[in-house]
């Protein structure tokens, strides 16, 4: 078989199909696996109009109508819930946080207590008392979607010193603020939440609080987030410092655009340096379009990566659709499952199947909890294994139909997890079901590339920028792309996983230990699709789900689940998924191999009810293991691994290098939300990080002056150069002042270097730079200045530039060394 671009149709395709077009994913479009990070989307109705929203994917003509498919679904079919699906254990939950508050509870008289209703001793509440119980109940539970817990500070909260004393009565009254601010913002995220909106309702005596809680939600984009025309037309909030203090951001999937926006508001400058020709990274929305001269009309826009909204209930990016006013489609639960020769299953053995396989994952939860009561350190085996041991042991799923069945859940379970069940961890495989979010899962009309575009509208991208190198200091960082190099004073790293663990970046200094540890040990799997457009809708358009089963339990992922994308693309769009196994095997054979074995099944299911399967219009085959802006679709607990690795991936390093992705988010892993949630974290602990080094350099600046107070009698105007006449250490044409001020080995100082003659007397052209106290020993070690120049620029990122070009951390530091001089 060629394996061309194009194809030309079997023998004994109709004339009227055309022709197939097959068209391979290009270097810069191949990003995320079929379902990479998928998400939900909170805020607005659960279902939605069919019509495309994407402006370049038409609505397709009326097509010629399919043949009757009445007999594809079975009615007598239990529906059931087909997608990502995670099994829940009640034990895993975390109780305590998730508490709601009831009207009987003392939150009742603190609510009152708020809104200055007094509350009559020995007497039953009044029906405002009742009122305002029963919303703060409702506005607690709205807080618990957004992430929060109900009734206690998040560790956000507590890190950001919201309340001077933890617990009593002020932790109190601010929960209730908190989530009555919140709450305001839920109910109309059309418009911001000005702080004084709050206090309509609030006491003023505890304006203090509403300060708080408002301050804290904005920074952290709990609230007046988005793309609302009344958010984007805001102000930017003063910058913690001036100049701005400038962040390069690494990718511009949706973590990075989330960050970089955020980060727009809060008055810095930003960057964002992508290395594919267009934002978005594994969430892409493919137009497709018949070349067909019997149906030049037909088009549909394909999502190529992340596509589900998994729960709408709390979702940030259901707020953004709301703002935009993007329907939301409902993903119906109804998913007829089809027997290899195309036989329903049998809905009896297939209920009694998935409760088998819910009771499995049950056993493995009871192993699970036995073997981390008994054994101190626990033991970690992969979940493939468990299960199987326990389905031989059971003897479940014992006949062939039953068995089939069986493989079709387990491969759902990969398809959840982007891996073979046989790399997943038993223990932890799914850490982060207990903060799922709730409500539909939901398509957008017209695809998530309608979020990418608003949210990289105004953005400053710099496109077809491979990322090298990452380095950083003392003085900030530089990135390197194959094409040029940007500095500036902080950057983020919104990479996927698969990036990391390639190492295709280098990051000097090299990174933690224990956070190089952490990307080898978190897993990072594989999704694929074949989406293909049809002439027409064959399959019936009144289900967005069907399955196929196959004999052969090793390609039990192989074209498992149909997507059927008729109602939301614009035009007959049909997707299979291949998960597991399946999917690395997929990239190993060619896109007309893979689209003829696709049509081999849809033929299988649907020929027997007298239906024909027509050709392909056109059809994309994914390949996102070999993406090399990727390497994979999303990630996963593995083997040795648990929920603690995602929180090290998302540390920071020395408050100059952050990282955020969906493989940051314990969470909220391998979805879109995720994702879009990391990226305002790490903007939130950027601001954090500025501020501080801020208030540092305005400490020092009012040390300096009543040092100047002091020491009036003395020559204000030192000269640097009689300080470096006796620097801490010299070497060749370098000479050192340290920060006297601080002696870590972090801290930084002040580094002059001779050009010209090598000496420290007149007719030298000096620069300078900042450099970390630790790396002045390493060159002082070196041999020649011309190693250690090298290794400045290279290894250290030490910039040298003339007096005037060291920036305020630089003044400042001179500050304090001519300071000290005068004592």
């Amino acid at each position: 078989m060629d394996e061309a671009n194009e194809a030309q149709p079997p023998p004994d395709a109709p004339e009227a199909a055309g022709h197939l077009a097959l068209v391979p994913m290009e270097q810069d479009e191949a990003a995320a696996a079929a379902e990479p990070m998928e998400d939900d989307a909170a805020g607005g109705d659960a279902a939605a109009s069919a019509e495309p929203m994407e402006e370049d994917a038409p609505t397709s003509s009326p097509t010629p109508s399919a043949p009757s498919t009445t007999a594809a679904v079975d009615d007598s079919t239990v529906a059931r819930k087909r997608r990502r699906r995670k099994k829940q254990f009640p034990g895993m939950i975390p109780t305590a946080g998730v508490r709601v508050l009831r009207a009987s509870s003392s939150s009742g008289a603190t609510a009152a207590h708020l809104a200055g209703i007094p509350r009559r001793r020995g007497r039953p509440p009044t029906n405002s008392s009742l009122r305002l119980a029963r919303e703060l109940d409702s506005e607690a539970t709205i807080a618990l979607a957004a992430g929060f817990p109900a009734d206690t500070l998040s560790e956000d909260e507590v890190a950001a010193a919201v309340i001077p004393v933890i617990g009593g009565t002020d932790q109190a009254n601010y929960l209730v603020v908190r989530n009555h601010i919140l709450a305001l913002w839920r109910s109309n995220p059309l418009s911001p939440v000005a702080s004084n909106a709050a206090l309509a309702s609030i006491r003023a005596e505890h304006a203090p609080l509403v300060a708080a809680a408002h301050s804290f939600l904005s920074d952290h984009a709990y609230i007046n987030f988005g793309l609302a025309p009344s958010i984007v037309s805001l102000p930017p909030i003063p910058p913690p410092s001036h100049p701005p203090p400038s962040v390069l951001i690494v990718g511009a999937g949706f973590a990075g655009l989330a960050a970089a926006r955020h980060l727009m508001s809060l008055g810095f400058k930003v960057a964002i340096v992508e290395g594919r020709l267009r934002p978005g990274g594994r969430v892409f929305t493919k137009t497709m379009r018949s070349s067909a001269a019997d149906y030049p009309d037909i088009a549909a826009s394909a999502d190529l990566g992340g596509s589900v909204l998994t729960g709408i209930n709390g979702n940030p990016l259901g707020v953004i659709a709301r703002q935009l006013g993007f329907p939301l489609h409902k993903v119906r639960d109804k998913c007829p499952l089809y027997l290899p020769d195309g036989r329903p299953v049998d809905p009896d053995m297939d209920g009694r199947v998935e409760a088998a396989f819910n009771q499995l994952l049950d056993k493995v939860c009871q192993l699970r909890q036995v073997i981390a009561d008994s054994v101190p350190h626990g033991v970690d085996v992969s979940l493939g294994m468990a299960l199987e041991a326990f389905r031989a042991a059971h003897g479940v799923a014992a006949e062939p139909e039953e068995r089939m069945l069986l493989d079709w859940h387990l491969a759902n379970l990969e398809y959840a997890n982007a891996a073979p069940l046989a790399d997943l961890s038993m223990a932890f495989w799914d850490q982060d079901d207990p903060y799922e979010m709730g409500g539909d899962h939901c398509f957008i009309p017209g695809g998530n590339s309608q979020f990418v575009r608003a949210l990289a509208d105004g953005v400053p991208i710099f496109y077809g920028q491979n990322v090298r190198r990452i380095q950083y200091g003392c003085d900030g960082v530089l990135v390197y792309t194959d094409k040029q190099t940007f500095r500036g004073d902080m950057a983020l790293c919104t990479v996927p996983l698969g990036v990391l663990k390639k190492g295709d970046i280098d990051f000097v200094p090299q990174l933690p230990a224990q956070k190089r540890e952490a990307i080898q040990r978190l897993g990072f799997g594989l999704l694929n699709k074949v989406v293909m457009l049809f002439p027409f809708d064959f399959w019936d358009g009144r289900i967005d789900t069907f399955g196929h089963l196959t004999e052969d339990s090793s390609q039990r992922g192989e074209f498992f689940l149909f997507y059927s994308y008729s109602s939301v693309s614009g035009g007959p769009l049909l997707v299979a998924l291949v998960a597991g196994e399946s999917a690395i095997s997929f990239e190993k054979k060619s896109p007309m191999e893979n689209v003829e074995k696709v049509l081999d099944t849809l033929k299988k299911i649907f020929s027997p009810m007298g239906i024909e399967v027509p050709n392909p219009l056109q059809a994309i085959c994914t390949r996102w293991g070999t993406d090399r802006f990727s390497y994979g679709s999303y990630s996963h607990v593995a083997i040795g691994s648990s929920g603690d690795d995602y929180d090290i991936l998302a540390e920071s390093v020395a408050d100059r290098v952050f990282f955020a992705g969906e493989a940051t988010n314990r969470r909220y892993p391998a979805t879109m939300h995720g994702a879009l949630l990391s990226g305002y974290r790490e903007a939130a602990n950027i601001v954090r990080a500025a501020r501080k080094r801020a208030k540092k350099v305005d400490s020092s600046e009012k040390i300096d002056i009543i040092y100047e107070v002091r020491d009036i009698v003395k020559d204000d105007n030192i000269d640097l150069d009689d300080l470096f006449r006796t620097p801490d250490v010299a070497f060749g044409g370098f000479s050192v002042l340290h920060d006297p001020s601080i002696s870590e080995p972090d801290s930084a100082s002040l580094l002059r270097v001779g050009i010209g003659a090598r000496k420290l007397g007149s007719g030298s052209l000096f620069l300078y730079g900042l450099i970390m106290r630790k790396n002045v020993t390493e060159l002082a070690a070196m041999e020649g200045d011309e190693q250690r120049l090298s290794t400045l620029y290279r290894d250290f990122g030490t910039k040298l530039v003339g007096l005037d070009g060291l920036g305020d951390a630089g003044e400042s530091l001179i500050s304090r060394i001519k300071a000290a001089s005068k004592k």
